[in-house]
Protein backbone atom coordinates (compact mmCIF):
# COMPACT_ATOMS: atom_id res chain seq x y z
CA UNK A 1 0.00 0.00 0.00
CA UNK A 2 1.38 3.28 -0.65
CA UNK A 3 1.39 6.16 1.86
CA UNK A 4 2.32 9.60 0.69
CA UNK A 5 3.89 11.33 3.60
CA UNK A 6 4.88 15.39 4.05
CA UNK A 7 8.92 16.19 2.92
CA UNK A 8 11.49 16.23 5.65
CA UNK A 9 11.78 15.38 9.15
CA UNK A 10 9.92 12.56 11.43
CA UNK A 11 8.19 15.74 12.51
CA UNK A 12 7.11 16.15 9.44
CA UNK A 13 5.22 12.45 9.16
CA UNK A 14 2.45 13.62 11.45
CA UNK A 15 1.54 15.95 8.58
CA UNK A 16 0.13 13.57 6.08
CA UNK A 17 -3.25 14.49 4.84
CA UNK A 18 -4.73 10.61 3.73
CA UNK A 19 -3.32 7.64 1.99
CA UNK A 20 -2.17 8.96 -1.32
CA UNK A 21 -1.41 12.48 -0.51
CA UNK A 22 0.30 14.52 1.53
CA UNK A 23 0.69 18.69 2.29
CA UNK A 24 2.85 21.12 3.97
CA UNK A 25 1.25 21.93 7.72
CA UNK A 26 2.15 24.43 10.27
CA UNK A 27 2.23 26.91 8.01
CA UNK A 28 0.11 30.22 9.19
CA UNK A 29 -3.43 31.14 7.46
CA UNK A 30 -2.99 33.46 4.53
CA UNK A 31 -5.64 35.94 3.21
CA UNK A 32 -7.23 36.60 -0.20
CA UNK A 33 -8.52 39.90 0.65
CA UNK A 34 -7.45 42.87 -1.97
CA UNK A 35 -6.24 45.44 1.04
CA UNK A 36 -3.47 47.35 0.51
CA UNK A 37 -0.01 46.92 2.38
CA UNK A 38 2.30 48.89 3.69
CA UNK A 39 5.67 46.48 2.46
CA UNK A 40 9.04 47.55 2.14
CA UNK A 41 11.92 45.30 0.20
CA UNK A 42 13.01 43.53 3.32
CA UNK A 43 8.98 42.29 3.64
CA UNK A 44 9.65 39.75 0.48
CA UNK A 45 11.28 36.87 2.26
CA UNK A 46 8.62 36.70 5.03
CA UNK A 47 5.84 37.06 2.15
CA UNK A 48 7.39 34.46 0.22
CA UNK A 49 7.18 31.98 3.34
CA UNK A 50 3.58 32.74 3.84
CA UNK A 51 2.53 31.90 0.38
CA UNK A 52 4.71 28.96 -0.52
CA UNK A 53 4.60 25.19 0.21
CA UNK A 54 6.49 22.05 -0.42
CA UNK A 55 5.56 18.58 -0.17
CA UNK A 56 6.97 15.17 -1.36
CA UNK A 57 5.53 12.10 -1.96
CA UNK A 58 6.35 8.62 -1.56
CA UNK A 59 5.90 5.30 -1.76
CA UNK A 60 6.54 3.12 1.53
CA UNK A 61 6.20 -0.11 0.15
CA UNK A 62 9.29 0.82 -2.49
CA UNK A 63 11.13 3.31 -0.46
CA UNK A 64 11.20 5.18 -3.24
CA UNK A 65 10.71 9.19 -3.68
CA UNK A 66 7.74 9.49 -6.39
CA UNK A 67 7.07 13.66 -6.71
CA UNK A 68 8.69 16.82 -5.46
CA UNK A 69 6.73 19.86 -5.85
CA UNK A 70 6.93 23.42 -4.34
CA UNK A 71 4.56 25.99 -5.18
CA UNK A 72 4.31 29.50 -4.37
CA UNK A 73 0.20 31.27 -4.86
CA UNK A 74 1.07 34.30 -6.61
CA UNK A 75 -1.75 36.28 -4.49
CA UNK A 76 -2.91 39.72 -4.03
CA UNK A 77 -0.50 39.87 -1.10
CA UNK A 78 2.10 38.38 -2.66
CA UNK A 79 2.41 40.24 -5.71
CA UNK A 80 2.37 43.72 -3.94
CA UNK A 81 5.44 42.42 -2.08
CA UNK A 82 7.32 40.63 -4.72
CA UNK A 83 6.64 44.22 -6.92
CA UNK A 84 8.11 46.05 -3.85
CA UNK A 85 11.25 43.97 -3.60
CA UNK A 86 11.30 44.02 -7.57
CA UNK A 87 10.91 47.73 -7.68
CA UNK A 88 13.54 48.44 -4.83
CA UNK A 89 16.21 45.94 -6.88
CA UNK A 90 15.68 47.68 -9.92
CA UNK A 91 15.80 51.11 -8.91
CA UNK A 92 12.14 51.57 -10.40
CA UNK A 93 10.60 54.92 -10.52
CA UNK A 94 7.04 55.57 -8.09
CA UNK A 95 5.55 55.44 -11.41
CA UNK A 96 7.09 52.79 -12.80
CA UNK A 97 6.53 50.89 -9.75
CA UNK A 98 2.73 52.17 -10.10
CA UNK A 99 2.10 50.92 -12.74
CA UNK A 100 3.59 47.39 -12.88
CA UNK A 101 1.89 47.29 -9.15
CA UNK A 102 -1.41 47.86 -10.82
CA UNK A 103 -0.83 45.71 -13.69
CA UNK A 104 0.11 42.92 -11.56
CA UNK A 105 -3.25 43.04 -9.32
CA UNK A 106 -5.44 43.32 -12.32
CA UNK A 107 -4.30 40.15 -13.13
CA UNK A 108 -4.19 38.87 -9.73
CA UNK A 109 -8.42 39.37 -9.79
CA UNK A 110 -8.36 37.76 -12.81
CA UNK A 111 -6.44 34.16 -12.20
CA UNK A 112 -5.16 32.15 -9.22
CA UNK A 113 -1.34 31.95 -10.60
CA UNK A 114 1.16 29.90 -8.68
CA UNK A 115 5.11 29.47 -9.58
CA UNK A 116 5.88 25.72 -9.33
CA UNK A 117 9.29 23.97 -9.29
CA UNK A 118 8.61 20.01 -9.48
CA UNK A 119 11.21 17.03 -9.64
CA UNK A 120 10.94 13.54 -9.73
CA UNK A 121 13.62 10.33 -9.84
CA UNK A 122 12.94 10.50 -13.47
CA UNK A 123 13.46 13.95 -14.69
CA UNK A 124 10.87 13.92 -17.95
CA UNK A 125 8.22 12.43 -15.89
CA UNK A 126 8.25 15.81 -13.74
CA UNK A 127 7.42 18.16 -16.77
CA UNK A 128 4.11 18.83 -16.77
CA UNK A 129 4.04 20.35 -20.33
CA UNK A 130 5.36 17.12 -21.83
CA UNK A 131 2.65 15.55 -23.14
CA UNK A 132 3.59 12.44 -22.05
CA UNK A 133 3.61 13.68 -18.46
CA UNK A 134 1.28 11.34 -16.30
CA UNK A 135 0.64 13.83 -13.86
CA UNK A 136 -3.04 15.68 -13.57
CA UNK A 137 -2.77 19.56 -12.18
CA UNK A 138 -6.03 20.90 -10.29
CA UNK A 139 -6.76 24.16 -8.04
CA UNK A 140 -9.44 22.54 -5.68
CA UNK A 141 -11.60 24.78 -3.02
CA UNK A 142 -13.06 23.81 0.50
CA UNK A 143 -16.53 22.12 -1.36
CA UNK A 144 -14.80 20.00 -3.15
CA UNK A 145 -15.11 22.24 -6.53
CA UNK A 146 -11.85 20.89 -9.03
CA UNK A 147 -11.39 23.87 -11.73
CA UNK A 148 -8.44 22.65 -14.05
CA UNK A 149 -5.60 25.53 -15.30
CA UNK A 150 -5.95 27.69 -18.53
CA UNK A 151 -2.17 27.78 -18.76
CA UNK A 152 0.64 25.84 -17.67
CA UNK A 153 3.58 27.83 -19.05
CA UNK A 154 7.08 26.17 -18.71
CA UNK A 155 9.64 28.13 -17.84
CA UNK A 156 12.78 26.38 -19.22
CA UNK A 157 15.90 28.48 -18.09
CA UNK A 158 15.17 30.78 -15.29
CA UNK A 159 16.29 33.86 -15.11
CA UNK A 160 18.81 34.94 -12.30
CA UNK A 161 16.09 37.38 -11.14
CA UNK A 162 13.62 34.57 -11.13
CA UNK A 163 16.59 32.30 -8.73
CA UNK A 164 16.51 35.24 -6.74
CA UNK A 165 13.26 35.44 -5.72
CA UNK A 166 12.03 32.00 -5.95
CA UNK A 167 14.76 29.95 -3.98
CA UNK A 168 13.12 26.55 -4.97
CA UNK A 169 14.19 26.38 -8.35
CA UNK A 170 16.94 23.81 -9.40
CA UNK A 171 19.06 22.35 -11.84
CA UNK A 172 17.12 18.85 -11.44
CA UNK A 173 13.57 20.71 -10.98
CA UNK A 174 11.27 21.80 -14.60
CA UNK A 175 10.13 25.01 -13.67
CA UNK A 176 6.42 26.45 -14.35
CA UNK A 177 4.12 29.04 -13.93
CA UNK A 178 0.47 27.30 -13.79
CA UNK A 179 -2.96 29.46 -13.94
CA UNK A 180 -6.48 28.68 -12.89
CA UNK A 181 -9.06 30.89 -14.17
CA UNK A 182 -10.52 33.03 -11.17
CA UNK A 183 -13.95 32.90 -12.02
CA UNK A 184 -15.64 29.64 -13.46
CA UNK A 185 -17.56 29.50 -17.61
CA UNK A 186 -21.00 30.42 -14.85
CA UNK A 187 -19.54 33.77 -13.45
CA UNK A 188 -18.57 31.63 -9.87
CA UNK A 189 -15.65 31.77 -8.35
CA UNK A 190 -13.48 28.87 -8.78
CA UNK A 191 -12.42 29.26 -4.90
CA UNK A 192 -16.04 29.80 -3.57
CA UNK A 193 -16.58 32.26 -1.08
CA UNK A 194 -16.13 31.38 3.04
CA UNK A 195 -13.43 28.51 1.75
CA UNK A 196 -11.19 28.04 4.47
CA UNK A 197 -8.67 26.59 2.64
CA UNK A 198 -7.37 26.19 -0.72
CA UNK A 199 -5.28 23.06 -2.53
CA UNK A 200 -3.04 23.00 -5.53
CA UNK A 201 -3.75 18.60 -6.33
CA UNK A 202 -1.07 16.73 -8.47
CA UNK A 203 -3.06 13.32 -8.82
CA UNK A 204 -1.53 10.20 -10.75
CA UNK A 205 -1.16 6.72 -10.55
CA UNK A 206 1.87 7.04 -8.84
CA UNK A 207 0.10 9.04 -6.10
CA UNK A 208 -1.38 12.46 -5.12
CA UNK A 209 0.48 15.47 -3.38
CA UNK A 210 -2.12 18.08 -1.89
CA UNK A 211 -0.31 21.58 -1.08
CA UNK A 212 -2.89 22.96 1.04
CA UNK A 213 -3.46 27.12 1.76
CA UNK A 214 -5.41 27.68 5.45
CA UNK A 215 -7.46 30.86 4.46
CA UNK A 216 -8.75 33.25 7.12
CA UNK A 217 -12.36 34.00 7.21
CA UNK A 218 -13.45 36.70 4.64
Amino acid sequence: MKRALSRGSVWLLGCALAVGSASACGASRVSLRNTEHAFTAGDYGSTYDRWTRSADDFDIGQLTEVLHVTATFESHEFRWAYVVRYASDHSMTTEERTRTLEHSLNEAGQRHRFFVTIGAPIYREADLGDERSDWRVLLVDANGHQTEPNEVLRIPRPSRDMRAYFPSIHRQRHTFRIAFPAMDSEGAPTIAEGSDHVVLRFAGASGTVNLQWDLTPP
